[in-house]
């Protein structure tokens, strides 16, 4: 586990560490280096995502545009992050967010990884 060469993504949880293994069984160390730059690109560190939530009491909806939940940013945004409440239950659930929106980047950086092999 300590020398994977997942280690080197800041603010990596076990789970996401664990997520990343089973994706990436079978790849050769070229396929999976490219993988991790994709992905390494794309990636939120559960931690930054602390510090976004709490931005998103000062410009409201912040945390969902950054996760690229345009429809919910803009209804935070109108409406205070829904009296402050919303922003509340982002904050309680950062971990969530932020490990909901890394499975999406896994699923899109394996796609442009299968993409470079078939050409």
């Amino acid at each position: 586990m300590f020398n994977s060469p997942f280690m080197m993504l800041p603010g990596i949880t076990p789970r996401e560490f664990s997520y990343l293994q089973s994706a990436t069984t079978g790849f050769s160390e070229p396929q999976l280096r490219g993988f991790l730059m994709f992905y390494s690109s794309k990636r939120r560190n559960p931690d930054d995502m602390v510090l976004y939530c709490i931005l998103g009491f000062f410009i409201p909806g912040l945390p969902r545009f950054l996760l690229n939940q345009i429809g919910m940013g803009i209804l935070y945004f109108f409406t205070a992050g829904l009296c402050f409440i919303g922003t509340i239950i982002d904050l309680v659930n950062y971990k969530n967010l932020a490990f909901e929106y890394n499975q999406r980047m896994v699923f899109e950086s394996l796609q442009m990884i299968k993409m470079g092999n078939l050409m």
